[in-house]
């Protein structure tokens, strides 16, 4: 069994869902982080994103960074201590690199967690 380890070296993911009303996969590429297992997103639509409801309508998801893919299981973090580790984490992995004030996206984004299967595909 792989260990998950060392995502976070990446600056992006792309997160595939199976469309809610299609069936068919639709893939993002998406800033996150990564908490052991969980990789952790901010939707800055909130819950009315497309791969928001989608992955809430079939929450099996694949997640391709770099060249490794894994299988995991997308939802809504709804823990208030989850809630503050996803926004703080996605939030200092970015704002050291990105221009502007990423303050008020990390307060008002809906935090997304992803549980990952221990072996890529």
């Amino acid at each position: 069994m792989t260990a998950i380890t060392d995502l976070d070296r990446h600056s992006v993911l792309h997160l595939t869902t199976l469309g809610r009303v299609t069936g068919r996969p639709h893939t993002i590429e998406i800033w996150f982080a990564q908490h052991g297992a969980t990789l952790y997103m901010l939707s800055g639509g909130g819950d009315r994103s497309d791969w928001v409801r989608n992955l809430t309508h079939a929450p099996e998801v694949r997640v391709l960074t770099g060249d490794r893919e894994y299988v995991g299981v997308g939802r809504i973090v709804s823990d208030p201590h989850e809630d503050r580790l996803a926004r703080d984490a996605v939030h200092d992995k970015y704002a050291v690199r990105y221009g502007g004030d990423l303050t008020g996206w990390r307060e008002v984004a809906l935090p997304v967690a992803v549980d990952l299967e221990a072996d890529p595909q």
